[in-house]
């Protein structure tokens, strides 16, 4: 197979025209042993990186992404068979022994985990993990190293990076801890980084903060990138030429262009329409791919994707495509059909034909009219900190939710959205709790939660249900499904025959069969889970779900057919939702309104298209701004508003406006009006019809 190297990348960095090459993976395969035969989680993978440029790898766990690039820095266990080429610099690393390769480890090529906490030594100080890697290449003191180290914290934008730099890992926030193992990744200017889902586990302004690190890492370093990741909205600002893997090898490969506008192959197709769209007011069908991938052991003939492809042939089932050429140059699809796909100009609903469910009949009458399901006004939580083992003291107090104020209305979508740590589990903890607030007033379907006795606990609870985030961890393993979803039915007494018939039903309503029944939740998928936890919330028949991350644990293509299923069952059943998340572009798709918390406050909230078009305070247009796009064209001309420093400690939370420490419009200022925002903490005030902001001034800017 031909790789092709273009002069220049779509994203204007520029590529040597020479034939140079800085890596070359050539036919990779891998395989594991297993209980249940061999595993072959790599199966002819073939790529070329020339310096500077950066290979967007994508497509859903287990496709073979992360053990691809393991195999490439010789990182694999000796239980793995390694077949192939691996070139860097010309020079072969296949058989090369672990001490060759500790060589070129962290000085040629370096790698940025996932999980920085994991990677890195929590007994060591992080200027001393850095230092080290500094000395391990280069021929350099102690002082020197230090010094380095330093150098490349401020690099990496950590503040007070002299003395951070004596701190330890667990001192550091998420994304702090990620920027540290930057550092350390282009301590010694490597020609090749890879990055294994750098920003998976972050908030989206640190995501922000961490891809604009990323692209100032390689600017000073020169280095070619390989970025592995689930989210295509960061490789479509991010990369050069994009990967696609399916079943252990690339099924499509291209330009960015080529992949975000121009697919062809099936499953890509499915995976850019399952992308909720944050920059489109008019609601898309989400378009999610049914089934799962296939095992690695023992694969069938034929195309891997052709169980869960609605454009399979006969020849599909027996022959396994290869990766032809379409008639763009150095684009390619694995796909007997490609040639019909680019001929009919075929798109993600031509091919998986989905409809977008729509509102339940409540919702078509004037919001003001509509019965409120849940009224929140001035709820406070705090928690005492304490300090001592034996004789405890408490030492301070943690803001979690400071005097905040909501409601939902029949057949309504409300979001809660903002960083970890703003207070929205604490927030909906309170309401399922039922219990009295420390201050404030919550009403359930119009009763008061204040001074509830069990018994009207007990009716409640019987119309409010919630969905959890990890579906495996909130099923019983040792039940059955049928169990799993009686339960709630038998604790109110519904009879034995009506209960097997309400699961046979609940199992329909979420896309499952009565065969289901008697499974146990460890032999279903991800998606399958959540969707039995779905059946398990609707099973006493509810008028308000809360749904806590319901689809944030699941891969893009499953997650689309569950959001689908919610807004469905939402029409079919007038249900009304309070959807807590932190994936903007879903809470666009899914919500009515939007509630934005900033500290255990809530900063902004409105119908969400009003704030999502005309955010009124920074923070929100800060939020908006750091969410990657699926479009290369628009990311590329995007100019993102890239919070500074890490969300404060609730224990100790900013006088007045709390959003200022961190605020773009503060630093603009007279010092008399940053005077008020330190002395005064704003309302929300009116930004028009139901639309409000708690900010002094104030400022609708247009950032989608």
């Amino acid at each position: 197979m031909t790789l092709d190297l273009p002069a220049e990348t779509p994203t204007g960095r520029v590529v040597p025209a020479t034939p140079g090459v800085v890596l070359e993976v050539r036919d990779l395969t891998v395989s594991f042993p297993s209980e249940s035969g061999t595993v072959t989680a790599v199966r002819g993978v073939s790529y070329a990186l020339a310096p500077g440029e950066v290979l967007g790898i994508v497509g859903e766990s287990g496709s073979g992404k992360s053990v691809s690039s393991l195999a490439v820095m010789g990182l694999l266990p000796s239980s793995a068979r390694i077949t192939g080429s691996i070139r860097f610099q010309g020079k072969e690393l296949l058989g090369l022994h672990d001490r060759e390769f500790s060589e070129l480890r962290g000085e040629g090529m370096s790698m940025v985990f996932q999980d920085p906490l994991s990677a890195l030594t929590p007994v060591y100080t992080v200027g001393d993990q850095i230092a080290e890697a500094v000395r391990i290449h280069r021929d350099v003191g102690k002082d020197e190293a230090k010094r380095r180290a330093v150098e490349l914290l401020e690099l990496v934008g950590i503040p007070n990076a002299k003395e951070r730099s004596r701190a330890f890992p667990h001192e550091f926030s998420g994304g702090m801890r990620q920027r540290v193992m930057i550092a350390m990744a282009i301590a010694n200017d490597p020609d090749v980084i890879i990055a294994d889902e750098p920003t998976t586990a972050l908030d989206v302004t640190v995501q922000a903060q961490i891809l604009e690190v990323l692209g100032t890492a390689q600017e000073a370093t020169g280095a070619a990138i390989v970025m592995i990741t689930h989210d295509l909205g960061v490789i479509a600002g991010f990369a050069d030429r994009v990967m696609v893997m399916y079943a252990g090898r690339p099924v499509e490969t291209g330009t960015v262009d080529d992949i975000f506008y121009r697919p062809r192959m099936p499953y890509t197709l499915g995976l850019l329409g399952s992308l909720p769209r944050l920059d489109r007011a008019e609601r898309q069908p989400l378009t999610p791919v049914d089934g799962n991938p296939p095992s690695l052991v023992d694969l069938p003939p034929g195309c891997p994707f052709a169980p869960r492809c609605p454009m399979r042939l006969s020849v599909c089932l027996e022959l396994e495509p290869e990766l032809d050429q379409t008639k763009h140059p150095g684009h390619r699809a694995a796909c007997h059909r490609h040639p019909e796909i680019e001929a009919q100009g075929l798109t993600a609903t031509d091919v998986f034909p989905a409809q977008l469910a729509g509102e339940p009949p409540v919702a078509r009458r004037p919001r003001e009219t509509r019965t409120a399901v849940l009224d929140v006004d001035g709820l406070v939580r705090r928690f005492p900190l304490t300090r001592g083992a034996v004789f405890r003291r408490t030492v301070g107090t943690v803001h979690a939710v400071d005097g905040i104020t909501f409601d939902i209305r029949e057949g309504e979508t409300l979001a809660l959205v903002g960083e970890s740590g703003c207070g929205k589990t604490t927030t909906i903890n309170e309401i399922l709790s039922l219990a009295q607030p420390q201050e404030g007033r919550v009403a359930v379907l119009g009763r008061e939660t204040n001074g509830l006795d069990r018994a009207g606990r007990r009716d409640i609870r019987r119309d409010l249900s919630v969905v959890f985030q990890d579906p495996m961890a909130s099923l019983d393993p040792r039940l059955p499904v049928a169990d799993i979803l009686a339960e709630g039915l038998k604790t109110y007494g519904v009879p034995r025959e009506k209960r097997a018939a309400r699961v046979r039903e609940l199992l329909r309503l979420v896309g499952l069969g009565p065969e289901h029944a008697s499974r146990y939740p460890a032999e279903f998928s991800g998606g399958q889970r959540q969707r039995i936890c779905i059946a398990r919330a609707l099973a006493l028949e509810p008028k308000l779900v809360v749904l806590d991350e319901p689809v944030s644990a699941l891969d893009v293509s499953i997650r689309a057919g569950v959001i689908n299923l919610l807004e469905q069952l939402r029409e079919k059943l007038s249900l009304s939702y309070l959807f807590v998340a932190h994936d903007l572009s879903v809470v666009r798709h899914i919500a009515n309104r939007v509630a934005v918390m900033y500290l255990g406050r809530i900063v902004e909230i409105g119908n969400v298209d009003k704030v999502f078009e005309r955010p009124a305070h920074p923070y929100t247009q800060a939020l908006l701004s750091a969410i990657p796009l699926p479009d290369p064209h628009k990311e590329r001309e995007r100019r993102r508003i890239v919070l500074e420093g890490d969300l404060p400690s609730p224990a100790d939370p900013p006088s007045g406006c709390r959003f200022r420490t961190r605020c773009p419009l503060f630093a603009t200022l007279t010092p008399d009006q940053a005077q008020r925002c330190i002395d005064e903490e704003p309302a929300v005030v009116s930004q028009g019809p139901d639309h409000g902001a708690a900010c002094h001034y104030a400022q609708v800017k247009t950032v989608l």
